[in-house]
């Protein structure tokens, strides 16, 4: 069945305004990472940080935004489809109060337990005790960030269901900015500076849920206190909560297990990962994550009116989009990943070794983005028909098999086989997923794909490999910033362009309807 324009662009413009909004949120999360390299470049006190708030926001991923949400949304929107917005409302009004005693008491435990959390999930720390019980005193400052984010993540998914999209995907703009003020601030009067960072993940979370609570008011919610823990829709959340945080918690037991590892490798391992996985995040979270957020009220409307032709167009548009800007994102950040990090994080106290260091986990991280991004279009799709339990089990199978390649590829690639390992292991978790999603009636064409997915990574490739290739010296910079944006820019330019040229040469639609679109708004301004 072809895809109608009017459909496709109807989901581009959804997906622009989060991705605009995700971008800037983005942009401003590199600042972040660049403040904290440069201030504490990568080594203790780093690895201290980073291994910390991994345990609230590991949490945060199974509790809030990963399983909280897509469980909340369905129920949600199909209130308001087949109900009425007060119905939806009261079901919201049960959600936040069980939040509020459950998360509530997890922190609280969390808080208790950190010395044992730290022991078990980085015992290698406990050979320099100074870097131990620093983790512990940073993992316990930071435990309520998982009560702010998770009730920030159902007010997201209340806002998204009403077609806001806006100010939720701008709202973690909010969080990095509290942590680059605080720490710009506060490090210089602090006898510990690295605890500058721990309090701005707490003035960021807070500001990432005050910032959606005017369009919240907006819509006519006001949070009333209800404890009415037998409501059936509190028990479909529930249900389908269950599967996802089982599915989850293997793919977070499998990261906890990654910082453990790492924690007994070369000092800065968990720094050089994390910088890498961030800069690999960002094109996941500017458009595959846009995209997945768009997609999940769209579809579990779809699947509450029974509109299946919808459901296998929007899957169509959604998995083609996300192609054709996440496999040359990958090819960009395994083939210009040294200019990148030299460009955003080698400054001040981080040096070139952990520039090399950085580069090559983002290498093997590179190639896992395409798995990672197409997971996240996927999922929705199962999460629509109110099944967790078959992207449960794909988590799980992934995970298994991610946990097997750690120890041939450490002895191989050092911290860098930790990336190549769960890189391998989320292309798998996507070819579950699709060989199982036409049992859920959303058909696809697997030769369709495949072909479009040969078409965008061959142009990537050559476009990448010929960027390269361009002499870069066009413009004889007068500074080592000028040099470093030069070496990043000019190449990837005309790769941009190169890529774009192929595309358009091999049929690759989504340029015609960008094109389309970029006509279109050209017109409207005259």
């Amino acid at each position: 069945m072809s895809i109608s324009n009017e459909n496709k662009s109807s989901l581009v413009g959804s997906v622009s305004v989060v991705s605009g909004a995700t971008a800037f949120s983005r942009v401003l999360g590199l600042v972040r990472e660049q403040v904290m390299a440069f201030f504490f470049g990568a080594g203790l006190a780093t690895d201290a940080f980073l291994t910390a708030f991994r345990i609230p926001n590991l949490l945060r991923d199974m509790f809030a935004e990963g399983a909280l949400s897509a469980a909340f949304v369905p129920v949600f929107k199909e209130k308001m489809v087949k109900e009425s917005d007060a119905e939806a409302f009261r079901l919201a009004d049960i959600v936040i109060t069980a939040i509020l005693l459950v998360v509530g008491f997890i922190v609280l435990l969390g808080i208790i337990a950190s010395p044992v959390i730290v022991y078990i999930s980085a015992h290698g720390f406990t050979a320099i005790p100074e870097k131990f019980d620093l983790t512990v005193d940073l993992t316990r400052v930071m435990f309520v960030y998982l009560l702010l984010v998770s009730l920030s993540a159902l007010v997201m998914g209340m806002l998204n269901s009403f077609g806001k999209f806006g100010i939720p995907a701008l709202s973690p703009a909010l969080f990095n900015l509290g942590i680059i003020v605080t720490v710009v601030v506060l490090h210089r009067y602090l006898d510990t500076p690295v605890y500058s960072l721990a309090f701005g993940v707490l003035l960021g979370g807070v500001a990432q849920l005050l910032i959606q609570l005017p369009p919240l008011l907006k819509i006519g919610f006001r949070f009333k206190l209800s404890c009415n823990f037998l409501d059936e829709g509190l028990k479909r959340v529930v249900r389908l909560l269950t599967p996802m945080i089982i599915g989850l918690s293997a793919g977070r037991i499998n990261i906890l297990v990654n910082t453990l590892l790492a924690s007994f490798l070369m000092q800065g391992s968990i720094s050089f990962l994390s910088y890498a996985y961030r800069l690999m995040h960002f094109p996941l979270g500017v458009f595959a994550v846009a995209l997945g957020t768009v997609a999940l009220p769209a579809v579990s409307a779809m699947v509450a009116r029974n509109d299946m032709n919808g459901l296998k167009r929007t899957f169509d548009e959604a998995i083609s989009l996300n192609l054709f800007v996440v496999v040359p994102s990958a090819f960009f950040l395994a083939m210009m990943g040294r200019e990148v990090v030299d460009l955003i994080y080698t400054w001040g106290a981080f040096s070139a070794a952990d520039s090399a260091n950085t580069s090559l986990a983002l290498l093997h991280y590179s190639y896992g983005l395409v798995g990672f991004a197409a997971v996240r279009v996927i999922v929705p799709f199962f999460y629509a028909f109110n099944d967790s339990k078959l992207p449960m089990k794909a988590s799980v199978a992934s995970v298994v098999v991610n946990m097997a390649l750690y120890y041939p590829f450490i002895q191989i690639l050092n911290f860098a086989g930790l990336a190549a390992a769960t890189s391998i292991a989320g292309l798998l978790n996507v070819a579950i997923l699709l060989y199982y999603l036409p049992s859920r009636g959303v058909t696809f064409s697997l030769g369709r794909l495949g072909l479009g997915l040969f078409r965008v990574s061959a142009a990537a490739l050559l476009a990448f490999y010929v960027g390269r290739l361009v002499p870069i010296r066009f413009y004889a910079g007068d500074s080592l910033l000028s040099a470093r944006i030069e070496n990043l820019l000019l190449p990837s330019i005309v790769a941009g362009l190169i890529y774009i040229l192929l595309c358009v040469l091999m049929g690759v639609g989504e340029v015609d309807l960008l094109i389309r679109k970029l006509i279109g708004k050209t017109a409207g301004r005259r």
